[in-house]
């Protein structure tokens, strides 16, 4: 992996804590081993976009905000709030 850490480190450890569940637990949902999925968490393995797409679910997320490219959690979120005008900037 490059020395440009992608934002969506740190939101898929806040996720996985907001939901307190352990890394294991996470692990064990994807199919993989905790020292592995550790590895995502710290930037030193890509994410495959499988797991991408299971974390989603897992978390109710859109793959926008899971990336860092929202800071709304899902499509409805963001459109209800374009819809009143109150979109991040």
């Amino acid at each position: 992996m490059n020395s440009v850490r992608p934002a969506y480190i740190k939101r898929m450890r806040d996720l996985r804590e907001d939901a307190d569940l352990t890394q294991k637990e996470v692990a064990s949902y994807l199919g993989t081993s905790q020292t592995m999925y550790a590895r995502y968490e710290r930037g030193a393995n890509e994410l495959p976009l499988r797991h991408l797409v299971a974390l989603c679910r897992l978390y109710r997320v859109s793959a926008d905000y899971f990336l860092g490219e929202s800071a709304w959690p899902s499509w409805e979120g963001e459109a209800q709030a374009a819809k009143r005008g109150k979109l991040p900037k």
